[in-house]
C-alpha cells in the first residue's frame, strides 16, 4: 500500500471527485440490487468488498469483463477514505487518487485491480490511509 505522487496538472474537488463519486455510487447500487449486499461507506464494509472481489477472482472472470466493477469498488474505497479523513480526490492524466489531509496520496482504484490479482486489500488500504502518518 504505497502513497503515490502527482505531477503538476492536478485538479481538486469537486472536478476531480465527479467521476469517482459516481463510480462509487454505481457500485453501491449494483451491490444492493444485484447481490443484495448493503454498502454504507464504512471501513467495515470494505471487508465485504474484498470478499466479493475474491469471489470474482476465484470464478476466473476475464479482467476486461470486470474492469468497470473493479473501478467502482476502488472508487468506493476511496470515498470511504474521503469520508473518514476529510481527504480529497485528485486527478491527473485520467488517473484518480485520494489525497489525505497529511499530504499522502493513495490509489484505491489500482488497489482494487491488485485485489483482483490476489495482491491487495481495500480494507487494508483504508486502514493505512486513515492511520496517522509515521
Amino acid at each position: 500500500m504505497t502513497a503515490q505522487y502527482l505531477t503538476a496538472q492536478q485538479e481538486t474537488r469537486p472536478t476531480a471527485a465527479t467521476k469517482p463519486v459516481r463510480w462509487a455510487a454505481d457500485a453501491v447500487a449494483t451491490m444492493r440490487e444485484g447481490a443484495r449486499v448493503r454498502l454504507d461507506y464504512s471501513a467495515q464494509s470494505l471487508w465485504r468488498v474484498d470478499r466479493v472481489i475474491e469471489e470474482i477472482r476465484r470464478e476466473e472472470a476475464p479482467y476486461a469483463a470486470v474492469e468497470s466493477v473493479l473501478r467502482g469498488f476502488g472508487a468506493y474505497a476511496g470515498e470511504v477514505i474521503v469520508r473518514q479523513t476529510g481527504a480529497e480526490w485528485w486527478t491527473a492524466g485520467g488517473d484518480h487518487w485520494v489525497r489525505t489531509p497529511d499530504g499522502r496520496l493513495w490509489d484505491p482504484i489500482d488497489e482494487a485491480r491488485r485485489c483482483f490479482g490476489g495482491q491487495g486489500s481495500l480494507r487494508l488500504l483504508c486502514r493505512d490511509a486513515t492511520a496517522p502518518a509515521g
